[in-house]
Parts: structure tokens; sequence; C-alpha cells
């Protein structure tokens, strides 16, 4: 294959600080929206993330490709556990994004924030469908970066005057509840009563138990990715049980598949109307993140670093 002669344009490096600028959950939520919704529709062409381990450093690397409308990119993604104690963040990434119909590259851009805000926005998404209407209470388990944007997030959808937050390091959790405006709590005083529940840790074991959870709550479980790691304990995965995608789920949620729990519906199915909407006293959100969430958000921050 001969390189052809031409004039390309130098492909501009976006980095976090300008994306910043650029995002809104305002404007990201309707975008995941609508990215679950073609996903689940099958308009959108995405394998299974491939992942690498790194054991040497404990770490991994994850390769997201997709082709979504008139974009199509990858973004590869780092998983470090262990950054938080060196000062760095635990997840980084960069996402490179090209024009579908030529090829043509388009832009790099950091990730390690649209990472941050899409995950946070597709939890308001499903927040938005599935929590009761007068839903008031958030209990959050964890305090780590992913807890701080789903405050955030979820506070865009509902109007929240009762926030719990609980992490298994207390000075964490009292510091992020006294950044929010919430209470720091043990893990079954923050869930019991609770209509909104978001599990966002490290953990690779349960953090959360059914029995906790009083009849109508929404769990959006985000933290456990991998097929041996889980958040969410047998009890509370025999509810209604939702994914971002039946194929991830099926191969890396370790919620789903040490529960054995059954699926009911893509989130986008339900979106979209195509499933109708679930009956059980439980409903358990499972996000792994895909890349097609990447690709919607970062066409998000050309459109509008056009218009800016």
């Amino acid at each position: 294959m001969h390189e052809q002669p031409g004039n390309a344009t130098p492909v501009r490096f976006l980095d976090e600080a300008t994306i910043r600028q650029l995002l809104s959950f305002e404007t990201l939520i309707p975008a995941m929206q609508r990215a679950l919704i073609d996903f689940s529709a099958g308009s959108v062409l995405q394998p299974v993330r491939s992942i690498l381990s790194i054991r040497e450093h404990y770490g991994f690397m994850g390769v997201m490709p997709a082709v979504y409308g008139d974009v199509m990119g990858a973004k590869l993604v780092t998983l470090y556990p262990d950054n938080g104690a060196r000062g760095l963040p635990t997840h980084q990434a960069v996402i490179a994004l090209f024009r579908a119909e030529t090829g043509e590259p388009l832009a790099m851009m950091d990730g390690r924030l649209i990472t941050e805000m899409r995950t946070a926005a597709v939890s308001a998404v499903a927040t938005q469908l599935l929590a009761a209407a007068d839903a008031r209470s958030l209990a959050i388990l964890g305090s780590g970066v992913q807890a701080r944007a789903h405050f955030h997030s979820l506070s865009v959808v509902r109007k929240f005057d009762d926030i719990r937050i609980w992490s298994r390091n207390p000075q964490h959790a009292q510091t992020l509840a006294d950044e929010i405006g919430a209470r720091a709590a043990s893990a079954e005083d923050a869930v019991r009563g609770a209509d909104v529940i978001v599990t966002v840790t490290n953990s690779r074991e349960p953090v959360l138990q059914g029995a906790w959870l009083k009849p109508g709550a929404l769990v959006n479980a985000v933290g456990a990715v991998g097929a041996k790691n889980r958040e969410v304990d047998d009890d509370a995965m025999r509810g209604a049980v939702i994914v971002d995608s039946r194929e991830a789920a099926m191969k890396e949620s370790g919620d789903v598949l040490l529960a054995n729990a059954p699926v009911y519906a893509e989130l986008g199915e339900l979106l979209a109307g195509t499933r109708p909407m679930p009956q059980e006293k439980i409903t358990v959100f499972k996000s792994l993140g895909l890349a097609v969430e990447d690709l919607a958000a970062s066409r998000l921050v050309l459109e509008q670093l056009q218009t800016s």
C-alpha cells in the first residue's frame, strides 16, 4: 500500500483542559441517550473491547474501537488500580477520531475526562428513565472521581436532598460529603431507604447487599469490570438487570456472571420502547462502558469546538 501525496491538515490534539471547557452534562446526557438507542438498534459497528493484562505492573490496557455514523475511532484506556497511592488517575486514555467516509483523522483527544463524564452521563440516562419520579435520596458507595462525577451528573436529572456517602476510607467519605453537602455513613446506613444507589468502587467483592434495598430502588452498578469482580451481591441481582450491552455483560460483568443473573434488557431497548419497562421491585443497571459512548462524546467535543 503506497501513500499518496496530499495536503493533509495536521491532526489536532485536544487536552483535558480544552475538553473540560467544551463538555457539559446538560449536552452529554442527551448524546449518551442517542448513542445507547443506536447501539441497541444495531446501527453501531463495535466489538467487545480487548483487554491486555500487564501483570508486572498490576495494570490493564483496553482497546475500544467502533464505527458510529459519520465517525469512527478507538479509545486506548489504561486501568492501574494502585495509581491512587501514587497520586495518579487510576484510569487514563487517549481517543483517536476519524471520518468514517474517508478514513481521514479528525482529532486526537485526551480520554480521561471523557471517560469520567460519559460514564456518569450514562448512569444519568438510566436514572432519568428508571428511577422513581419523586426520587430524593441518593447513596454513593465510593469516594473517588466517579463518585463526584455521578453526583453532578445525576443531579441534572433528579433533585436529591438526602445524599449519603460510604467509602472504605472514612476520611475520604467525609471529605466528599463535606464537598457536596452530603453525610458520611456506613454502607448499610447509606443504602437503606435510598431511592437511587451508585456503586463506584474498586472492590472485587460485593459492597452492596440486596437486603438493604427498599422496593422501587434503582442501583447503578458501575465500578466492577471483569468476569471475576463484583460490587453487588446475589440478592440485589435478583431484580430486573439492565445492561448497556448484552454481549459485553456476558464476557465482562462479574456482577451478572457470578450471580447467574438473567439480563432483562439493554438500556437502549428501553429508551427506544422496543422492550417494556421492567416491573420488578428492584432494578439494577450494570454499566460497563462502550466505545460508542466515547465516540459520541468525542464528536460532541468537536461540535462544541466548532461553535465556540
